[in-house]
């Protein structure tokens, strides 16, 4: 079996007003988020047109990152894998989302979750 294709775009900056607690709703924090995207498979041509275009997928990404709030970043990730999946180039996709600012009463370089989601 043949190794799909894959973009891989990785630390992806959004400030964000996601979390469960009051101030994380009001209080902007920095959400960092990584993608993978598995590609259907494409002619050999040298065309963008061929393939996922990275820098508007990167833009999409940021944008529904930033739209709204959620309690979880489980959510998070499961809007940005939708926005990935959108395009029927993409056959699967992993997301992780990092909260380095997530308030917890022991210090932790990062809580990060990943998904992964397929198109059908």
């Amino acid at each position: 079996m043949e190794v799909p294709d894959r973009i891989r775009l990785t630390g992806i900056q959004v400030t964000a007003r996601h979390g469960v607690y009051e101030e994380e709703k009001v209080t902007p924090q920095l959400f960092v988020i990584d993608v993978t995207c598995s590609l259907r498979p494409r002619p050999a041509d040298d065309d963008l047109a061929t393939t996922v275009d990275y820098a508007d997928l990167a833009q999409r990404i940021t944008r529904v990152a930033r739209t709204g709030s959620v309690d979880l970043i489980e959510t998070l990730a499961e809007r940005v894998s939708e926005t990935c999946l959108a395009d029927r180039r993409v056959a699967e996709v992993e997301v992780t989302v990092h909260k380095p600012q997530a308030p917890l009463p022991v210090p932790v370089a990062d809580v990060a979750v990943t998904i992964t989601r397929r198109n059908h």
